[in-house]
């Protein structure tokens, strides 16, 4: 049966992100999937559990939802009953959706499970190293946000409110955001991958720096 529920899950998903801004589409969740798993395989954890969190944890993300964050969760938990599965892992999926975003653990992360630490990891590194530089300037370009202007400063004492309404340049978004996953990464396995990209990140925004003022 679980076999079936992930196949169902995956058709399920794909479907409904077919026109998903491309940064959140069904190759971000192919991807987060696939850590997800890759670094379940070094814990202790339920694997369905976090490959069904793996799987929906974008379902209706709510930037794209007029800021409704409980849609995902209950599109997750509609969907999931109609499989029959059974009421525990259900409400586990739900937290997993809940509690994974960067935005929801601003000022201190409010629940965890061992299957969330895996998820929120396999998330955190789609958003980093090259493929995370690509979706950023994706998403602001989609945006319609400004590269970069060395008048505006990063705001780094964003409170979560402040961040959801953040117009800043997508320069910025690698100092309040990205460039600070490194440090939350939950397992082993989640921190030595994130070590390489975040270098690579950094070595990004030398070079892109130096180019903006013209010394390369």
């Amino acid at each position: 049966m679980k076999e079936q529920v992930i196949i169902d899950t995956v058709n399920f998903v794909k479907e409904k992100l077919s026109e998903a801004e491309v940064g959140h589409d069904w190759w971000h969740i192919e991807r987060v999937w696939r850590n997800a798993k890759h670094i379940a395989a070094t814990e202790s954890v339920d694997m369905f559990i976090v490959e069904l969190g793996a799987l929906l944890h974008d379902i209706a993300d709510a930037k794209f939802n007029d800021g409704d964050e409980e849609l995902g969760p209950q599109i997750a938990r509609d969907f999931l009953e109609s499989k029959g599965v059974e009421r525990e892992t259900i409400e586990h999926v739900e937290s997993i959706i809940r509690h994974i975003s960067f935005k929801s653990n601003i000022g201190g992360q409010t629940w965890m499970s061992p299957e969330l630490a895996v998820v929120q990891d396999a998330d955190r590194l789609d958003a980093l190293g090259a493929i995370g530089i690509a979706r950023a300037f994706t998403y602001g370009g989609f945006k319609n946000r400004t590269l970069f202007n060395p008048e505006v400063k990063p705001n780094l004492a964003m409170d979560k409110e402040a961040y959801k309404n953040s117009q800043g340049t997508t320069i910025n978004h690698f100092y309040e955001k990205l460039l600070l996953l490194k440090d939350l990464m939950n397992t082993n396995t989640g921190k030595q991958l994130a070590e390489e990209r975040h270098l690579f990140m950094e070595r990004y925004l030398e070079q892109f720096l130096a180019e903006w003022e013209g010394q390369k």
